[in-house]
């Protein structure tokens, strides 16, 4: 008589294993400023772990990055940063242009040619903190006595006295004084100041002490941007060319090769213009003098006056900018996603959900440069602050614009909670990997502008976290590698912004807006769901085929296949069970498979049966 046994429904999964040879800078720089009238002015010197002082370079800084350096000799905020123009053949540090602040221990590199001292004046007494620019935050001031800093209660400054606090840090009037706003503080200082309004510093004004806080909250403070932008040129004020205000002179915004615009960057500007989203940008021309900013920096703060370079720059391109006029996306991954908003009347007003239909939702997203709609949802993005528009679009999905369909009043209409529409376009370009086997692996490439283009790593920028962001995007799990590339010849390419691609769902925002780049490198991607899926089956056995699995005779002896598709050389297959008799059993690979022969099987092998592929991934740098 024959016995049976029924062995599985076989799982079939996969486990990729890496090497990697990418490694972080942990090494310490120290900074103090010399040469100036007290500790927290002067030239700024630099020195690493275990090295000698040298000069700051003050090429490609700018004030949020000095805020940061400001903290190391215990000086308050950075006030301003100016160079002094030298032509000396000394040892000094110069940083990076493309500098991610993050990582500022990174950003220096040796020289022996100064071009210019860098000027750091940061404030003495006082300082904003925790805020979303280097002119707003938690109001703290020094103390000599304890040698710390402490917040301010709230009722203990007045208007005089934060008029005096702006001046002091070089911001413009202040805009907004309340309590708590930037997080709670331990211990404020019980201390009243009597300002008049004029004096330079806080600590010259009148003072008198208390013995409590009566709020017992810590004062919270911004003060406005000294600095402005605006387009110019252009059909309108959301469109032209970008100028921006500083140190009280209008100029053209350049911007270079070496630090790539992107829109993410300049959906910045038209937010800070009241207009809705950026929607193209491009060179418009040389011009002479310019301002230049960071193009990471304004992802990080609401102030322009944080992100301009510590001196004008002669430029070979500058930006020409158009933003939306009359439609916008808010709280959303990318400029293509978010909570739709209509302009109307001089403000910006939440749409419900029941207003739009596919045709409605087809011209928002053509509007916005953005590719065909692809989820309508109320509540998506959040609920939002703006009012909700008393009118109700009727586009026939032909139009340009949003404010060229017709409209039919709906006057006093309030959305149900969580139907504020939240909108999702398509990206309008795209993204994939080639010259490999899988879709989840080889040479990054983009499509922008009707343009397939590999992706240059100028910089060397590239990371697993950026690199996760493209395998996330073409649902292929996480990065398991990121390596530079070289081909034979230059050939035309996509610059992308590393920083900017860690923060947002749409890669296209975080293409430079110029696009005659030619370079030979590029950027492989190996994304951890590459692996092919291995195949198991029996053979050389008696057995036959069962509604759930297989049977095969007690005692008999039998063979598990297990194979995957050609891709890796090498690896190793795994068999396990979680049988009575669990089974632990690994061989390397043959021709891609491997047999396992089993013998002497009984009822205590009964169960399911798993195939592992195992293969390291080595990375080499070319």
């Amino acid at each position: 008589m024959d016995h049976r046994l029924m062995i599985i429904s076989m799982s079939l999964w996969t486990q990729g294993l890496l090497s990697e040879n990418n490694t972080t800078s942990t090494e310490s720089v120290h900074f103090r400023l010399v040469g100036g009238a007290s500790r927290c002015h002067g030239d700024l010197e630099m020195k690493r772990k275990d090295g000698n002082w040298k000069p700051v370079d003050g090429l490609y800084w700018y004030r949020k990055l000095g805020n940061r350096v400001c903290a190391e000799p215990d000086c308050g905020s950075a006030v301003s940063l100016r160079h002094r123009r030298t032509n000396s053949y000394i040892d000094n540090w110069r940083i990076r242009p493309n500098c991610d602040e993050s990582e500022l221990s990174d950003c220096f590199r040796s020289r022996s040619h100064l071009s210019s001292f860098l000027e750091l004046s940061c404030s003495d007494s006082v300082r904003l903190v925790h805020g979303s620019s280097v002119c707003s935050g938690r109001l703290e001031v020094w103390s000599n006595q304890s040698r710390s800093w402490s917040p301010v209660c709230e009722g203990h400054l007045d208007l005089h006295g934060a008029q005096v606090v702006c001046r002091e840090l070089g911001c413009g009037a202040p805009g907004l004084l309340q309590g708590a706003l930037y997080g709670e503080a331990e211990a404020p200082v019980v201390q009243t100041f009597q300002c008049e309004g004029h004096e330079s510093a806080l600590l010259d004004c009148g003072s008198s002490g208390s013995q409590t806080c009566s709020s017992g909250t810590a004062v919270d403070l911004t003060c406005t941007d000294p600095d402005d932008v605006r387009l110019v040129g252009g059909a309108s004020h959301c469109n032209g060319k970008v100028e921006i205000k500083h140190h009280g002179a209008w100029r053209y915004l350049g911007y270079y090769n070496y630090d790539p615009w992107t829109l993410k960057a300049a959906d910045v500007l038209c937010h800070q213009l009241d207009c809705g989203c950026a929607v193209s940008g491009r060179d418009s021309g040389p011009s002479s003098p310019v301002w230049s900013i960071s193009h990471t920096c304004p992802l990080s703060t609401s102030a322009l006056t944080d992100c301009v370079r510590t001196y004008p720059f002669t430029a070979g391109s500058t930006l020409f900018l158009t933003c939306s006029d009359s439609v916008r996306l808010v709280h959303g991954s990318s400029l293509c996603s978010g909570r739709l908003e209509v302009r109307s009347n001089q403000s910006w007003s939440s749409v419900c959900e029941e207003d739009l239909d596919l045709n409605d939702t087809q011209v928002v997203c053509r509007e916005l440069g953005c590719g065909a709609p692809g989820l309508l949802q109320g509540g998506l993005y959040g609920e939002g602050e703006a009012p909700v528009w008393t009118s109700e679009l009727q586009c026939e999905g032909n139009e340009s614009a949003v404010l060229d369909c017709r409209r039919s009043s709906s006057a006093g209409k309030t959305c149900s909670p969580g139907t504020a529409a939240g909108l999702t376009c398509s990206d309008p370009g795209g993204v994939r990997l080639v010259g490999q086997p899988s879709r989840c692996a080889g040479t990054l490439e983009i499509q922008q502008q009707g343009h397939w283009r590999p992706v240059v790593d100028r910089f060397k920028r590239w990371d697993l976290k950026s690199g996760s962001a493209v395998c996330q995007h073409l649902d292929c799990g996480s990065a398991v590698s990121v390596n530079r590339t070289h081909n034979s010849t230059d050939r035309p390419v996509w610059v992308v912004s590393v920083p900017c691609v860690k923060l947002t769902s749409g890669l296209r925002d975080c293409v430079d807006l110029e696009d005659s780049y030619e370079d030979s490198s590029g950027v492989d991607v190996v994304c951890s769901d590459l692996l092919p899926q291995p195949n198991i089956s029996l053979s050389d056995g008696v057995f036959e085929v069962y509604q759930q699995g297989f049977r095969v005779l007690v005692g008999s002896e039998f063979t598990i296949t297990c194979s995957v598709q050609p891709q890796y050389p090498g690896g190793s297959f795994q068999l396990i069970s979680n049988t009575k008799e669990p089974l632990n059993i690994t061989q390397p690979a043959v021709n891609h498979s491997v047999h396992f022969l089993l013998s002497a099987m009984g009822y205590a092998h009964r169960g399911n049966y798993t195939c592992v592929y195992h293969v390291d991934v080595y990375n080499h740098h070319v």
